[in-house]
């Protein structure tokens, strides 16, 4: 399955100087704070309570370097494609014959909502699986995000990234693998199925991002297609500013991002009503819903703060949709190869199995579980991981 390794690829490892630690704390301390809105729920954003309870958790109890043991007790690398230097985890399982798999993260994520998912996929029988199951796991971070090199030329949109992508699988040796995404890594997973670079075998999504942009061509005849079209109309309506603004103009919300570190946490919990939901209850109430806990979501706001990524993982908005504004009017390419698709109660909408047929016709695995939302990996990372195992099967 594998053949020599690539001598480009580097590894990595994180140490971030105290003074950045320090420099974050006293721009906590000296923030200026809003007055509290004026509403009783979240319909004029982030609320007040809950980003100063976080801000408070962040300066009085939180440990990046916790999160900087973790990271750099894995394997990282670091390797240049197209110019660019990509970063990515690259854990191989213990048991012989896994199947290598690609994971993208997407927005306001990074690799560490994968971190929980690394063990039970590369040691299932270590988590109540079967080694027959096992993964050789690739995490890369996107370009722009975490510790991947800032892109600095236009041109990195999802079908770009999943050409890197396929570069990078193709170093590292693996002739054969699947692919996975959500939220942004839904879109370059989705383009790598289409592209189907050699070796590529199937991809597995859980989120159905092209109903965003097509909902109108879908079929609302049932109950639960009827649901999954208005939960999609109130979010373009009342929950995509972050994504209107990243796609139109990043630049602009890139400066606050990238001097109030209280800005930024504000800015990535501003999501999606699920997700704010539940971490504002594990800020406030302590009641942390599955890995989404105050250590876990202050380590990837703080992964942005410290590499300053703000602004460039805001572009790779603008990004996808310069592409899809080059490509308006032109059919996509089908993708012959198989596709699997789960749906996280909690995600923006709730996709039926007939959409998903409708956008993938070679469908062929497609499951509704009963808990988890749009950070599927990183609240439910056990559950997650027996998606991949089920839904991968037939391709090994």
């Amino acid at each position: 399955m594998t053949t020599m390794t690539d001598l480009t690829i580097r590894p990595f490892e994180i140490h971030v100087p105290d003074e950045d630690l320090a420099d974050l704390r006293r721009r906590i301390a000296a923030n200026r704070w809003p007055s509290r809105e004026l509403v009783q729920d979240r319909s004029q954003g982030v609320q007040l309570a809950t980003v100063q309870e976080l801000a408070r958790y962040w300066t009085a109890y939180y440990d990046w370097r916790a999160c900087e043991a973790r990271l750099n007790a894995l394997p990282q690398f670091k390797t240049e494609i197209d110019g660019e230097d990509i970063h990515f985890i690259h854990v191989r399982s213990p048991h012989a014959g896994a199947l290598p798999l690609i994971i993208t993260h997407g927005w306001p994520g990074s690799v560490i909502e994968l971190l929980e998912i690394v063990g039970p996929l590369t040691d299932p029988a270590a988590h109540g699986g079967s080694a027959e199951d096992a993964f050789d796991l690739v995490l890369p971070s996107l370009p722009g995000y975490g510790f991947s090199e800032e892109p600095a030329e236009t041109g990195w949109d999802p079908g770009h990234i999943a050409l890197a992508w396929a570069e990078l699988m193709r170093r590292l040796g693996y002739t054969r693998y699947v692919a996975q995404g959500g939220d942004q890594g839904a879109a370059v997973t989705d383009a790598m199925g289409r592209q189907a670079p050699e070796g590529l075998l199937g991809i597995h999504l859980n989120f159905l991002r092209g109903a965003l942009g097509s909902v109108g061509d879908l079929p609302a005849d049932s109950e639960e297609e009827r649901a999954a079209a208005a939960a999609i109309s109130t979010f373009m309506t009342n929950g995509s500013g972050y994504f209107l603004e990243q796609a139109t103009r990043p630049q602009t919300i890139g400066y606050a991002l990238l001097d109030s570190p209280v800005a930024l946490a504000a800015w990535m919990l501003d999501h999606d009503t699920d997700s704010y939901l539940k971490i504002s209850r594990a800020f406030l109430g302590g009641q942390p819903s599955g890995g989404l806990t105050r250590d876990h979501v202050l380590d990837n706001i703080t992964l942005y703060w410290l590499t300053g990524t703000g602004a460039s993982a805001a572009r790779s908005y603008w990004e996808g949709g310069q592409a899809a504004a080059h490509a308006a009017g032109q059919a996509p390419s089908d993708i012959t190869l198989p596709v699997g698709f789960t749906m996280f109660p909690g995600e923006i909408f709730r996709a039926p199995r007939s959409w998903a047929e409708r956008l993938y016709p070679n469908l062929t695995y497609y499951h509704q579980v009963g808990k988890g939302g749009h950070f599927a990996a990183w609240e439910q990372p056990q559950l997650f991981s027996e998606e991949m195992r089920a839904g991968f099967r037939l391709l090994r």
